[in-house]
């Protein structure tokens, strides 16, 4: 996987603009290239957010239905019983 637009700092640099450089990436979405003597040991990319579930049929086809759930049982319910 190539990038195009990368840009390299140095680890020095970084701990120095840390925070500025997190605001950078977060807007522009350009990843950025830690280095530590010239050679690349990090990258900074952007978090792309999760969309949330749905909140209407997010369990849809999860629940079986066994037998007839319409009709009674046979089965004298203790609260039934005098």
């Amino acid at each position: 996987m190539t990038m195009v637009n990368k840009m390299e700092i140095s680890a020095g640099e970084f701990k120095a603009k840390c925070l500025k450089l997190m605001d950078e990436v977060a807007s522009t979405h350009e990843p950025v290239v830690i280095t530590k003597r010239c050679k690349p040991v990090a990258m900074m990319v952007a978090v792309t957010p999760e969309k949330p579930a749905p909140l209407f049929g997010y369990m849809a086809g999860t629940a079986t239905v066994h037998g007839d759930i319409v009709e009674p049982v046979d089965v004298a319910w203790e609260a039934e019983v005098e």
